[in-house]
């Protein structure tokens, strides 16, 4: 068979491979040696966007693009978006592209018909440090497990922490912010507090010196303002505009890029709060949420082994709440095995070949593609910017051929939108009054420096939208007196009642990561 029939045939068996009946987000035309194919037609069907996925290459070679390709389609098919914006150049996702003669002949070469258009976007900022809506998580929501990891504790400091975290569940002190964190430590480690951890476990002197000097090397790099209230509703990232098109929820995260072990926790900490709120719904036929995890090494880097094993799970298990991740990197290595495996769409844009190591990178790489007809070592190291091997899932299932592909050219504006029409748009959005202040209520801070005795199980606040339900039950209890007034008013039962809105509540519901669920 001649180079000329082979190709034919490849071509032939992408089309057929990539040719979907259902809804199917378009990446590009096949590619065999320097020659675009219009006819083979690169696809992702809707249904598998669950199903994970995996977009990797070298620095500079378009994988930002990929999102914004992607992102956008998935939009217009009203599917919200959240996009980690690294380097502060997703933001033109908003706005409509800059037409070229390059961009005019990109499309008519892969067979795109291509008009500007942006997306409805919301920015957001950790803590508020950037223009965006600030994103805060209460320390308690947080949870220990993603705090140690933040903090690189060991795992027996890891332990500690959740012991820290069981201790003011149980007594009523609410965990808010890093001050509320370091004041139960340091109650712990006094004379009283000693005797009261006696109950549940100790806490040497040493380890609760090491988290304490940890939370002050935290707080002194800024991330004090991550921590507190009001904390950020993931489902707002669940949101359609009123033209039915799904949401691009884009967070910046320049102004953090030197602590890229917090921004990229914190993003755990977004999944592992939305798999615990929304409900199973197997594989439907569109996903609910898409999440692009970025620069995803800084995840994974000196991770904890349950840690590692939490991601693992929740990748695994948030697919039948119907939300997709991609994980954005350089090289599949940079992703645990059993973290790869989960990942059912790939899109594999340039290698380089420089080094030994960036040759055992290539040599991994390609090990982890189905068998094709091409040369993966070779073509891998030959493509260009915009170019990419991929493999997806098809509608049954099964993955699809291997297809290097030239990509199409995203529609909305290639680059950043500028300051001014970041902020406003920051300041048109209606979640902006919502979380822009920060708010700084009693908890475990003031009841440990006001009243030394609050070691004593405390009520647990009364959620905002039940006090008159509380004072109406409280009121037919003074009432009905008697037997059962005696027992309602039992110092036994007063605790376990108090305790059901926060020890319970927060250790049955905090699951994978140690994440408390919070009312909607």
């Amino acid at each position: 068979m001649t180079d000329a029939e082979t190709d034919a045939e490849a071509i032939e068996e992408i089309a057929a491979g990539y040719a979907f009946t259902g809804p199917a987000l378009e990446l590009g035309a096949a590619l065999r040696g320097t020659t675009v194919h219009p006819d083979a037609q690169v696809r992702i069907p809707l249904g598998v966007l669950n199903r994970h996925g995996l977009v990797a290459g070298a620095t500079g070679t378009g994988k930002t693009k990929t999102l914004q390709l992607i992102a956008e389609q998935l939009s217009a098919q009203g599917v919200p978006v959240f996009l980690a914006d690294v380097k502060g150049d997703v933001s033109g996702i908003a706005a409509p592209g800059a037409p070229s003669e390059r961009l005019t002949a990109r499309a008519a070469e892969v067979g795109q018909r291509w008009s500007a258009q942006g997306c409805p976007t919301e920015f957001y900022a950790l803590g508020g440090q950037g223009a965006g809506i600030p994103i805060r998580a209460t320390v308690t929501g947080f949870g220990p497990l993603l705090l140690a990891k933040v903090l690189e504790l060991n795992e027996t400091q890891e332990a500690s922490l959740g012991l820290v975290f069981h201790y003011a569940d149980r007594h009523g002190l609410e965990l808010y912010d890093l001050k509320d964190l370091t004041a139960v430590i340091s109650f712990l480690t006094s004379p009283e507090g000693k005797e009261e951890l006696r109950t549940v476990g100790g806490l040497s002197s040493a380890t609760a010196g090491v988290i304490l000097r940890s939370l002050t090397v935290l707080e002194n790099e800024g991330a004090g303002a991550f921590f507190g209230e009001p904390e950020f509703d993931t489902a707002e990232l669940l949101r359609t505009a009123a033209d039915g098109r799904g949401t691009v929820s884009v967070l910046e995260l320049p102004a953090v890029q030197d602590r890229p072990r917090l921004f990229s926790t914190f993003l755990m900490w977004l999944l592992a709060d939305l798999y615990q709120d929304l409900p199973e719904v197997g594989d439907p036929d569109r996903p609910k949420l898409v999440f692009f995890f970025d620069e995803a090494h800084l995840l994974f880097k000196g991770a904890s082994k349950a840690f590692l094993e939490a991601i693992t799970q929740t990748v695994r298990l948030i697919r039948s709440k119907g939300v997709g991740i991609f994980f954005v990197t350089q090289t599949p290595k940079d992703v645990p095995s059993d973290v790869l495996a989960q990942l059912g769409n790939r899109v594999q844009h340039a290698l380089r070949a420089f080094t030994p190591d960036d040759a055992k990178a290539l040599k991994a790489t390609v090990s982890t593609f189905p068998r094709s007809s091409y040369d993966l070592s070779e073509v891998l190291t030959q493509l260009g910017t915009g170019e990419a091997v991929v493999t997806v899932l098809s509608e049954r299932g099964a993955p699809t051929p291997v297809a290097a592909t030239r990509l199409r050219a995203p529609q909305s504006l290639m680059g950043p939108i500028g300051e001014a029409a970041l902020r406003a748009a920051v300041e048109a959005s209606p979640l902006t009054p919502k979380y822009r202040d920060a708010i700084d209520r009693e908890s475990a801070y003031e009841k440990l420096t006001a009243r030394p005795e609050a070691a004593e199980p405390a009520p647990a606040p009364r959620e905002p939208d039940r006090p008159e339900r509380e004072e109406r039950d409280g009121g037919k209890a003074k009432e009905e007196g008697g037997l059962i007034g005696s027992l309602l008013s039992s110092p036994a039962l007063k605790s376990f009642a108090r305790s059901a809105g926060t020890q319970l509540g927060r250790e049955i519901s905090r699951s994978l990561f140690g994440t408390s669920r919070r009312k909607r």
